[in-house]
């Protein structure tokens, strides 16, 4: 599932040098909470052998910038992993858990969140080769039962809908229906339930809700449960084997554990840990950052006997035009440039938990950061930069803000944007619902100031938003209809 708003990743740091500082995890009124670590041997011999200066050098920059964010984040523990001109690389920092500290290493098991989400949109694009899915035909040519709140959409969507969060009903739904294999199927049933806020295929609003339609799909065309139907499609061909759905294949494997913030202490740990399974083919995989590498492989691949690549390349072009955040949506993948490269890419947040994937297809590069916090977007921001791929720099510019000001709602927060001190300030208030329906809200970050680089759209430069964009959209009058904040659409109240 993708990460509310405060914890989406968005690169914004600069490179680092290539010898890493010592680990300073956290700190409480001067002592340390975690013992002071050195990097494991198993980094350092990561860091050796015969290695190209340049990628010793671009993995250093990572793993430096790293540890200096795990520090300013109180971070547990993090794990990364690079490809670069044809050199895998891959190290582990911190702790798993700050109750039940193990090292993390890189075959540490973490949840990857919305991560998930290319993994079933990979799995469609399989069955559409074979000739049992087409993703242009509605979605009743498989599901001719489904409702939806818009009777209208629930007559037209199709699974490319689906799978670029165009279907415009309200996203955040955590519904849990046990862990029965009919899970996926009442989850479904329940989606009559939430309203339509968008037109179907005209704006980007991300859609948890869309995935679990798009993951019954698969069900039914492949007459089997989705986490089978993903094994035998993806998870077995690719020798994926230490990627999971299931918290009891985790638990005998050495896995992470997510940590909320705390002003004050150690970060407690995050609970519930396991994702609900009506919600697995939105975001419930638990993997590791080498067997990420493996998956940025393949979708730089020639598709080894499982996708072709006309197929893959399908994926990753453009279906929709975003505009703020990343440029482009493809099949699940979101598509930028950043600093001349073409980046292919998808986070994922979970209780606690931040994760981030992407490659670059022209230089077959990859970069995999997977950390154990509510803040480990800005530990995958500084990475990011010092892989070279950082969000563009925004300027800001003078304007009124007055007509934005105010108060903007959705499922899982409210936003306010309100003038303080002669500048204009995001108070961001998380309500609950997430990971599960009634799961009460996580800590919030603290206010941040905004600045505007173009009318109808605003940055945060400074604060642990720093990096964050959101835009308003505006109806057929010039009104504001929406704020997008987080990839959601937010309605003024």
């Amino acid at each position: 599932m993708s990460a509310p708003a405060y914890e989406a990743c968005s690169p914004a740091r600069q490179p680092r040098s290539l010898s890493p500082p010592p680990l300073w995890v956290a700190r409480r009124a001067g002592t340390a909470w975690l013992r002071r670590k050195a990097v494991q041997p198993w980094v350092a011999e990561a860091c050796g052998g015969r290695r190209s200066i340049r990628v010793v050098t671009v993995f250093g920059d990572v793993c430096a910038a790293i540890q200096e964010q795990m520090a300013e984040t109180a971070t547990p523990g993090v794990a990364v992993a690079v490809l670069q001109d044809g050199e895998e690389q891959a190290a582990g920092f911190g702790v798993t858990s700050t109750e039940n500290p193990l090292d993390v290493t890189p075959d540490t098991l973490f949840q990857i969140g919305s991560i998930t989400k290319t993994f079933t949109g990979t799995a469609a694009m399989v069955l559409v080769e074979r000739g049992e899915l087409d993703l242009d035909a509605p979605v009743r040519t498989y599901l001719p039962d489904v409702k939806l709140a818009d009777a209208d959409v629930a007559e037209r969507v199709t699974t490319r809908h689906l799978l670029t969060h165009t279907g415009g009903w309200e996203g955040d739904h955590f519904d849990d229906f046990g862990s029965g294999d009919d899970a996926l199927a009442r989850m479904v049933e329940s989606l009559a339930s939430i309203p339509q806020l968008t037109p179907l295929g005209e704006i980007w609003s991300y859609n948890n809700a869309g995935f679990y339609l798009a993951g019954r799909v698969i069900e039914v065309v492949t007459q089997s449960v989705y986490e089978r139907a993903i094994q035998e499609l993806l998870l077995g061909p690719l020798g994926l084997a230490n990627t999971f759905f299931f918290p009891e294949d985790v638990m005998t494997r050495r896995f992470a554990v997510g940590h909320h913030r705390s002003e004050e202490g150690v970060p407690p740990v995050a609970r519930p840990w396991p994702i609900g399974r009506a919600h697995h083919a939105a975001g419930a995989l638990a993997s590791s950052v080498r067997e990420l590498v493996r998956w940025g492989r393949f979708h730089m691949s020639d598709g080894e006997g499982v996708l072709s690549r006309a197929s893959l390349d399908e994926m990753q072009r453009s279906q929709l035009h975003v505009g703020s955040i990343f440029d482009d949506i493809g099949i699940t993948w979101a598509i930028a440039v950043r600093n001349g490269r073409r980046l292919i890419a998808h986070g994922g947040g979970t209780n606690g938990q931040i994760a981030f994937f992407g490659f670059l297809p022209d230089e077959g590069a990859v970069l995999t950061v997977l950390t154990n916090h509510q803040r480990g977007g800005e530990v995958v921001n500084a990475a990011a930069e010092a892989f070279g791929i950082r969000d563009p720099e925004r300027t800001a510019v003078d304007l009124d803000p007055s007509e934005y000001l105010g108060a903007y709602t959705s499922a899982l927060a409210d936003v306010e944007l309100e003038r303080e001190d002669g500048r204009v300030r995001l108070v961001y208030t998380p309500k609950g619902g997430f990971p599960q329906k009634d799961s009460p809200p996580m800590p919030g970050p603290p206010p941040a100031p905004v600045a505007f680089y173009a009318p109808d759209r605003l940055f945060v430069p400074e604060g642990p938003l720093k990096g964050t964009e959101a835009e308003f959209l505006r109806d057929a009058n010039g009104r504001i209809a929406w704020f997008r904040f987080g990839g959601r659409t937010m309605a003024p109240r």
